[in-house]
C-alpha cells in the first residue's frame, strides 16, 4: 500500500486555553513554550508523532484566535490558514464557553473540518459543558489522561487521511511488468528520484509487480522485446513517449496516477476542457505545491505549462502561481482555469480543500498531466484506462 503524507491534526483555541501545554502533555516533550503572558505561542509550532494504529502525524500548535496584540490580525490569519489545511482539528477552551469558541466551531461545520473539544484545566473549578452531537472531552495537563485524548483522535481522524488510496492497485497485478519512463535531465532532483516515481515503484513492489525503470533514449529497444501491461511516463515526456508506445500499450503519467491519490480525479477529467474554451486575456492559476528554487528555463508550472497552453489555445494568457500552501488569491472568479500539480509534498486534504473552493468559485480545474496531455492531443488516451475506475 501506498504511503500518504502524514495527517496534520491542528490545536487551536483562545489564549491561555492551554493548547501548548496540553500538546506537551500528549508528546511527552516541550514541544511549544508555555508561559501565563497570553499570546505565548505566535507562529505555528510543528512536531511529527506516532500514533498507535495511525503511523506518523503532524501535531500543530496554532496562536490564539483572539489575539488583539499589534500582529495578531496576522497571527489569526496564519491560524485561519492552518484550519484549511488540517485533517483534524482539536478545539481546547477553559473556563466559561464564549462567543469566539461558538462562532469556530461553527466554521469547522461549515467548511467540513472533522473536530472534537478539548474542556482543558479541569484541575480548576469548571462548568462541564455540552452541546448536542459534538465529543467534549475533560482534560487537565496536571493529571492528563492522554490515552482518552489519543483514543479520541483515532475516532475523529478521517481514515481517509492515513489509509492510502489506489496508485496501482486497482490496475496492476501481482507478475505484471510495468515500463517506468523518468528522464534524468535539467528538470531532474540532484541524486534522486522525484516522490511520484519512488512512491510508484514502492507500490508497484507491494503489488508483486515488476518495474522496469527506462529513460526515454531506452524506450524503444525496450519495447522491441517486452509487452508491459502500462507505461507510466513523466508528463513532460509525453509527446516524445507517446510515439514510441504502441495504442495498444495503456499510456499515462505519474501526475495522472497521483490526480487520483491526492487530487479530484474526476474534477479534473471535467474541467480540463476548458482549455479549449480559453481567450485572449484569459487568466490561468497555476497551483504549485511544493517549495523549491525555481528553474527559469525548465519549470514545469511557471515556464512550461504556460508556453504549452499559449501554443494550444493561440490565445495570450496571463498566468499567476501559488507555492506550496500558500492561500488562494482573492477574486476567484476572474481565473477561466486552475490547474494542479500532483501534490506529492501535500496531504490529499489540503488539495481537496483547495479545489472546492475553486469548483464553488466555478473555476474549471486540471492538473499538470491532464494539462499536458490536452495540449499533446493524447488526453482521452491517458486517462481512459482510469476512467471507470472509483
Amino acid at each position: 500500500m501506498v504511503q500518504l503524507n502524514r495527517p496534520k491534526i491542528g490545536f487551536f483555541g483562545k489564549m491561555n486555553a492551554g493548547k501548548s501545554s496540553l500538546i506537551n502533555a500528549l508528546t511527552g516533550q516541550q514541544v511549544s513554550v508555555v508561559a501565563q503572558q497570553p499570546g505565548t505561542t505566535t507562529d505555528p509550532v510543528k512536531k511529527i508523532i506516532e500514533l498507535t494504529g495511525i503511523g506518523p502525524v503532524e501535531l500543530i500548535d496554532t496562536a490564539g484566535f483572539n489575539d488583539t496584540s499589534t500582529l495578531g490580525s496576522q497571527r489569526v490569519s496564519r491560524t485561519q490558514d492552518i484550519l484549511d489545511q488540517v485533517d483534524l482539528a482539536v478545539f481546547v477552551f477553559a473556563g466559561n464557553f464564549d462567543a469566539h469558541d461558538q462562532t469556530f466551531l461553527e466554521t469547522c461545520q461549515t467548511r467540513n473540518i472533522p473536530f472534537f473539544c478539548v474542556q482543558n484545566k479541569t484541575d480548576l473549578p469548571f462548568t462541564p459543558f455540552s452541546q448536542g452531537g459534538i465529543d467534549v472531552i475533560p482534560f487537565s495537563c496536571q493529571q492528563p489522561d492522554v490515552p482518552l485524548l489519543l483514543r479520541t483522535i483515532s475516532k475523529h481522524l478521517p481514515k481517509s487521511s492515513y489509509a492510502a488510496n489506489a496508485l496501482l492497485d486497482d490496475y496492476v497485478r501481482a507478475g505484471d511488468e510495468v515500463a517506468l519512463v523518468m528522464p534524468i535531465d535539467g528538470s531532474a532532483p540532484q541524486g534522486r528520484l522525484i516522490l511520484p516515481q519512488v512512491q510508484t515503484i514502492r507500490n508497484l513492489l507491494d503489488i508483486g509487480a515488476v518495474a522496469v525503470c527506462v529513460q526515454p533514449a531506452q524506450l524503444a529497444d525496450y519495447l522491441h522485446t517486452h509487452a508491459p501491461k502500462l507505461v507510466v511516463t513523466d508528463s513532460q515526456a509525453f509527446e516524445f513517449v507517446s510515439s514510441v508506445v504502441p495504442t495498444t500499450i495503456p499510456l499515462t503519467s505519474f501526475s495522472i496516477l497521483f490526480s487520483r491519490l491526492k487530487g479530484d480525479f474526476d474534477a479534473y477529467l471535467q474541467g480540463t476542457p476548458a482549455i479549449s474554451r480559453l481567450q485572449d486575456g484569459d487568466k490561468i492559476l497555476v497551483l504549485e505545491s511544493c517549495s523549491h528554487t525555481v528553474n527559469k528555463c525548465d519549470d514545469i508550472g511557471r515556464v512550461k505549462i504556460p508556453n504549452w497552453l499559449q501554443q494550444f489555445t493561440g490565445k495570450k494568457l496571463t498566468f499567476t502561481t501559488v507555492s506550496n500552501v500558500d492561500p488562494l488569491p482573492p477574486h476567484l472568479t476572474d481565473y477561466k482555469l486552475a490547474i494542479q500539480c500532483g501534490g506529492c509534498m501535500v496531504t490529499r486534504t489540503q488539495i481537496l480543500r483547495r479545489l472546492e473552493k475553486l469548483k464553488a468559485a466555478g473555476v474549471p480545474v486540471s492538473n499538470y498531466g491532464m494539462t499536458i496531455a490536452w495540449c499533446q492531443g493524447i488526453f482521452d488516451r491517458v486517462t481512459k484506462l482510469f476512467c471507470n475506475k472509483k
